[in-house]
């Protein structure tokens, strides 16, 4: 992965060029590195950009029980630790229409401080949860299923992640 923007120190957000699933898997174990029981992690990116991909690099990362595969059908799964980090708890809000309401049923608010909660299509759903989130924003060419080049922007929000440098996000290379 290489960098692919120049970013200001008052900016939390990282651009990076991923060429393979394999990268995209590093960069999910890097982001673990950075987690903590309490974070929320968004995932936006079309079918097949690589949001479950990374997830399966946070679940290495996090030390986590289970494969960690797309939680679709089941809407989500809880990884628990193989030490003593926090959970991973996994979720694809793809199939549900409404925010935060719909929700309610998963207890995300229950979790959250205990576990690490990666959201899959969250974005206008979860943010209600916590001030404090990472968005990870995952793009690939329109219409190139062949292609397995990702642009991938990592934003953190709110004073959690203010504190958090990204920087070493850039390091992976291409």
């Amino acid at each position: 992965m290489e960098a692919a923007a120049p970013r200001t120190p008052a900016d939390h957000r990282v651009e990076l060029t991923v060429t393979s699933p394999e990268r995209m898997r590093e960069l999910g174990r890097r982001l673990a590195a950075l987690l903590r029981a309490g974070d929320l992690v968004m995932l936006t990116g079309e079918l097949g950009a690589g949001k479950t991909t990374l997830t399966r690099g946070l679940g290495e990362g996090l030390g986590v029980r289970g494969a960690v595969t797309s939680p679709t059908f089941v809407i989500a799964r809880v990884h628990p630790s193989l030490g003593d980090g926090p959970p991973l708890v996994h979720v694809d809000a793809y199939r549900l229409g409404g925010g935060l309401d719909e929700m309610e049923d998963l207890d995300l608010d229950v979790s959250l401080p205990e576990s690490v909660i990666v959201v899959e299509w969250g974005e206008g759903k979860v943010e209600e949860l916590t001030d404090d989130r990472l968005h990870v924003l995952i793009h690939r060419a329109a219409g190139d299923t062949t292609d397995e080049i990702r642009r991938v922007t990592v934003r953190g929000v709110g004073a959690r992640w203010g504190a958090v440098d990204l920087e070493p996000l850039e390091s992976l290379g291409g």
